[in-house]
Formats: structure tokens, sequence, C-alpha cells
């Protein structure tokens, strides 16, 4: 369940990185559930992390100085 929920915030912030939406961030969320999954727990602590990154990376640029 949590290896889904990472490969759908993959496949989030793959279709946010080019603006457009569609079938591109579902396909690689897809793929990179899948491969989380072969992965074990080092996948999901990788797409954790990239996931991580990603949200600390918005927060900063949103932060007023």
């Amino acid at each position: 369940m949590i290896k889904q929920i990472i490969g759908a915030l993959v496949g989030r912030e793959i279709d946010r990185r080019d603006g457009r939406g569609g079938m591109k961030g579902a396909a690689v969320g897809y793929a990179a559930g899948s491969v989380l999954r072969r992965m074990g727990p080092l996948g999901t602590a990788l797409g954790a992390a990239y996931v991580g990154k990603k949200m600390y990376d918005r927060r900063k640029g949103r932060r007023v100085v």
C-alpha cells in the first residue's frame, strides 16, 4: 500500500514538472510503483526520499525571506 502511494506521488511530481498533466505522470507513477515493489525496502526508501526532497524544495521556494 505504501509503495503504491509513493508511486502515485512520484507520478504527480513528474506531471508537475512538465506542467501539462496527462498520461505521462500516471505511466511513470505506475512504473515507479512496480520498480519499488521489486527493489523491496530500499526502493521504498528511495521513492520516499525523492518525494520528500521535491516537497522540501517546493516549500523552500515558496518561503518569503
